[in-house]
C-alpha cells in the first residue's frame, strides 16, 4: 500500500480522539436510606431546641454577671463612702493625743488649773463626739488582755500583780473607722515575773 493510499484510508476513519474519555453522566438512583424531608425537618427542629437552649442558658449567664457586676459596684461605693474618711480621720488623730496628753500634764487638785482643764475636756469631748458620729471609735485597752489585731505592744514589763500578757499601760489610743483598723493602740504589756 502506498502512502497515498494510507492517507485516503486515514481520512475514511473517524478521528481517534487522543483526550481522556468523557465520562458517562452517573444515574443517581434515590438511596433508600437517604433521609426523607419530615426527617430533615425532625433534624432541624432539634437543632433549633438545642440553639434556643443554648441561646437561654447564654441570657441567664450574662444576666448573673451584669447582677454580680451591680452588685460589685454597689460594694464598691458603699465602701468608697464609708472609709472616705479615713485619710482626714486619721490626720485628726493626733489632735486628740495633743488635748489628751494636755489634760495629762494638769494637776486634777491645783484650782488655778482647773477653768484649763475644764476647756481641754470640753474640746476633746467635742472632737470624740463628731468622731462618734462619723463611726471613728476609740480603742482604750487599759486592763484588757493584749490582741495583737488591734494592740501594738512597745514594750513589755514584768508586772506580779498583773495577768501576763495584759495591757497595763496605754501609752496612745487606737481609732478603729465602721470597724476597720485606721492605728492600733500603743501598749506596754505585762509578761510573767
Amino acid at each position: 500500500m502506498s502512502d497515498q493510499d494510507k492517507q485516503k484510508q486515514g481520512h475514511d476513519q473517524p478521528e481517534v480522539n487522543e483526550q481522556a474519555p468523557r465520562e458517562e453522566p452517573e444515574i443517581v438512583e434515590e438511596d433508600a436510606e437517604a433521609p426523607t424531608a419530615e426527617q430533615e425537618l425532625a433534624e432541624a427542629r432539634e437543632r433549633v431546641a438545642r440553639l434556643e437552649k443554648a441561646l437561654a442558658e447564654a441570657d441567664l449567664r450574662a444576666q448573673a454577671e451584669m447582677q454580680n457586676v451591680r452588685r460589685r459596684a454597689e460594694r464598691d461605693v458603699e465602701s468608697a463612702h464609708k472609709f472616705a474618711l479615713e485619710k482626714f480621720a486619721g490626720d485628726l488623730l493626733p489632735v486628740a493625743d495633743s488635748l489628751e496628753r494636755g489634760l495629762s500634764t494638769l494637776d486634777a487638785n491645783d484650782p488655778t488649773l482647773q477653768p484649763a482643764r475644764e476647756g481641754l475636756e470640753l474640746t476633746l469631748k467635742v472632737l470624740l463626739d463628731v468622731f462618734a458620729k462619723y463611726n471613728l471609735e476609740q480603742i482604750d485597752p487599759q486592763g484588757q488582755p493584749f490582741n495583737p489585731e488591734h494592740h501594738e505592744a512597745m514594750t513589755m514589763v514584768p508586772a506580779p500583780d498583773a495577768e501576763p500578757n495584759s495591757v497595763i499601760e496605754v501609752l496612745e489610743k487606737g481609732y478603729q473607722l465602721n470597724g476597720r483598723l485606721i492605728r492600733p493602740a500603743r501598749v506596754v504589756v505585762s509578761k510573767a515575773g
